[in-house]
């Protein structure tokens, strides 16, 4: 179900909890998945003893995934015209990292109805880990 532009208004909020004490696992998963096999993603010895990180971490773009589908959960599939994100920390092997989008503007672009939205994502201490905006149509 997809928003619409009636039921939509500036400061309205949308939080989701998009990964629950990520595990090491996912983080070789996506790894697979995206072909990125980064040792200061997927071996401990590289990530602490070469690159002088505490673990391993996740990828950005794994962070992006599981916030992007909250922004999808929240708009509707196929609504999305623009997505971007900045990451601002790291996410580790434990983290429990939360999604909220916050309408910044409902607005008319030609025939069609699109709404703005700031996109953060926390971890358990409440620390940013990425920040953006997306855009996205609206039913009218």
């Amino acid at each position: 179900m997809a928003l619409s532009a009636s039921s939509v208004k500036v400061g309205d909020t949308y939080a989701q909890v998009v990964v629950d004490n990520l595990s090491r696992t996912q983080i070789v998963q996506y790894a697979g998945a995206s072909g990125d096999y980064n040792p200061i993603h997927t071996d401990e010895v590289f990530a602490t003893q070469v690159a002088g990180y505490p673990t391993v971490f996740a990828h950005g773009m794994l962070t992006m995934g599981l916030t992007g589908k909250m922004v999808t959960d929240y708009v509707g599939d196929g609504r999305l015209t623009n997505y971007g994100v900045r990451f601002v920390r790291q996410v580790w092997p434990g983290d429990t990292l939360t999604a909220t989008a916050e309408v910044a503007a409902v607005r008319t672009e030609g025939s069609d109805q699109l709404v703005d939205l700031t996109i953060t994502t926390t971890n358990q201490n409440g620390e940013a880990v990425l920040t953006g905006s997306a855009t996205a149509r609206l039913d009218p």
